[in-house]
C-alpha cells in the first residue's frame, strides 16, 4: 500500500492565519477556527432536534465542520472581501477550491478517497449544509467582537456585515445562538467561574 500525505497535510491547518488583511490582535489559525465551528455546528443540530423537532445528525455535523476549510491549506484563507468581489471571481475560486479538494483526497488510499470526498464537499445533507454555514459565520463574529473588547477597532465593520449575514439567514437555531450563548464571549473568566 502507498504512504498516505492526507493527514500530514490537514495537520498543517494550524499553519494558515485567517483574517489576513486584518490587523489582529489575536492570531487566529485555521484549525482553531474548524474546532470551533464543529463546537457551534454541533449545538446548532442538536437545537434544531432538541427544540425544533428536526432529525439532524450532530455528530456528523461536527464532523463536516471540522474540514469545512481544509481546502485552505492548499488555497491560503482568500480575504472575504476578495473571495466575493464578484460572480467571476466566486467561480473562478469555486474552481481553485474543487481543484484542491481533489487533490487532498488523491492524497488518500483509493479505497478511503469517497468517504473523505464527501466529508470535504460539506456531505449530501441540506440541513448540514446550513447549519455548519451559519456556525461557521457565528465563529467569526466570535472572532470580531473578540478583536473589538481588546481595542481593536479594524473589525467594526466586519462584525456589523457578519451579525447581519447570521440574521439574515432566518434561522431559529443561530437567533437562539445569539440570544442564549454570545453574551457569554462578552465575560471574563472570573464572570464565566462564578
Amino acid at each position: 500500500m502507498n504512504k498516505s500525505g492526507f493527514f500530514a497535510m490537514i495537520s498543517r491547518m494550524k499553519y494558515i492565519n485567517r483574517w489576513s488583511l486584518m490587523r489582529n490582535t489575536v492570531s487566529e489559525n485555521l484549525s482553531e477556527h474548524s474546532l470551533e465551528v464543529a463546537f457551534i455546528a454541533h449545538l446548532l443540530c442538536v437545537l434544531r432536534n432538541k427544540r425544533f423537532g428536526g432529525n439532524v445528525n450532530a455528530e456528523k455535523a461536527a464532523l463536516i465542520a471540522m474540514y469545512h476549510d481544509t481546502t485552505e491549506i492548499i488555497t491560503g484563507d482568500l480575504p472575504t472581501p476578495v473571495k466575493y468581489y464578484n460572480s467571476d471571481i466566486r467561480s473562478a475560486y469555486s474552481d481553485i477550491e474543487r481543484n484542491a479538494a481533489d487533490k487532498l483526497i488523491s492524497q488518500l488510499p483509493e479505497d478511503l478517497r469517497d468517504e473523505y470526498a464527501l466529508i470535504i464537499s460539506g456531505g449530501d445533507d441540506a440541513d448540514i449544509k446550513e447549519l455548519v454555514k451559519a456556525a461557521d459565520k457565528i465563529s467569526a463574529l466570535i472572532k470580531c467582537i473578540e478583536e473589538r473588547q481588546m481595542g481593536n477597532t479594524d473589525f467594526k465593520e466586519a462584525e456589523a456585515a457578519t451579525l447581519k449575514i447570521i440574521k439574515d439567514m432566518h434561522l431559529k437555531e443561530a437567533d437562539i445562538f445569539l440570544d442564549e450563548f454570545m453574551e457569554g464571549y462578552g465575560l471574563t473568566l472570573d464572570q464565566l467561574t462564578k
